[in-house]
């Protein structure tokens, strides 16, 4: 998501980030344990806490912990051990979860992950939530919501956003029709009412959009999500678009004015030399921004890069 302004050298060095021909606002300087994919991120106490898709191969949720925001490192996985109930929705799920999403709300914490197949949508979206994230103590709050073959949708990439006035709706989305949008009830945190679509790109093969992460800011609702194709190292096209709207349910426009339910989004992040196919980001209080991109001098490994937002007078979002 985001800039053009090109960085002194100095700033660079700091940032220990190679710089793309586009500048970028600022990077925070990341050390440690970096390799993530599909990031959310949240701070409790003085320590802030990045969960994402686990390793291939391997049962959980990854966790990364910083107690100052810069020197990273892994803390135990959740999920070490499948809950039996997933394969009774999908059968064949991966060993490894996808796309978790945090938020606090009313007092807990409360962590969507997704469960699914690679390359269907045999897929759903389950429920964690806990008083402390730090105590380790979470608690199954089951499924929120599925899709199978026969379904138009893919139940994968649940995110968490707080309405204007305190009501919790959750956007989740991945190719086949695109992003949908539901209330959810304040006690269950789980679906009620009308399913909403808010953004597709109707045009192109497979409808490439996923990973949509909203949030509300002085009068209008940003949505942000990923287009094209990530999981492919550096040969990844990820890239990150973004749209807003006055009202939750839609129209999201871009800057042109072009719904994002017929493919507008303008284009923040398509990464550059060095980070190949950014995207599946995460805004946090409106000032931070947290995505992956594979890192084109390592191998192509998914690494987490996190920026300051920046907000323009016209109320548009950059790096």
């Amino acid at each position: 998501m985001k800039r053009l302004k090109y960085f002194s050298w100095i700033a660079i060095i700091l940032a220990m980030i190679a710089v793309p021909q586009q500048a970028y606002g600022v990077f925070w300087n990341v050390e440690g344990e970096r390799m993530i994919h599909d990031p959310s991120i949240i701070k409790e106490g003085n320590s802030w806490y990045v969960f994402g898709t686990g390793e291939v191969g391997k049962n959980g949720i990854r966790v990364l912990r910083s107690d100052n925001g810069t020197n990273w490192y892994t803390t135990p996985v959740i999920f070490p051990t499948a809950p039996s109930w997933w394969k009774t929705y999908v059968p064949n799920h991966e060993s490894n979860q996808w796309a978790p999403d945090i938020q606090y709300y009313n007092g807990r914490y409360w962590l969507y992950y997704s469960v699914s197949s690679f390359g269907t949508n045999n897929s759903l979206i389950g429920l964690l939530s806990t008083h402390s994230i730090t105590s380790g103590q979470w608690r199954d709050d089951g499924l929120v919501v599925r899709s199978t073959s026969s379904s138009n949708f893919n139940a994968i990439d649940g995110d968490l956003v707080i309405d204007a006035e305190g009501n919790p709706w959750l956007s989740y989305g991945s190719f086949w029709s695109g992003i949908k949008l539901t209330r959810l009830d304040k006690n269950t945190m789980k679906p009620t009412g009308t399913v909403y679509s808010i953004a597709s790109r109707p045009n192109i093969p497979n409808n490439p959009i996923e990973a949509p992460s909203i949030t509300y800011r002085n009068g209008y609702y940003y949505l942000f999500v990923s287009f094209d194709s990530c999981c492919q190292g550096v040969n990844s096209t990820y890239k990150i678009a973004y749209g807003r709207s006055k009202n939750i349910t839609g129209p999201y426009v871009d800057k042109n004015g072009v719904s994002m339910m017929n493919g507008g989004g303008t284009i923040m992040d398509a990464g550059n030399v060095r980070w190949k196919g950014p995207g599946h980001q995460d805004v946090y209080n409106n000032n931070i921004i947290i995505r992956h991109a594979y890192d084109a001098e390592n191998n192509g490994m998914p690494t987490m890069l996190i920026n300051d937002l920046y907000w323009d007078s016209q109320g548009w979002p950059s790096y």
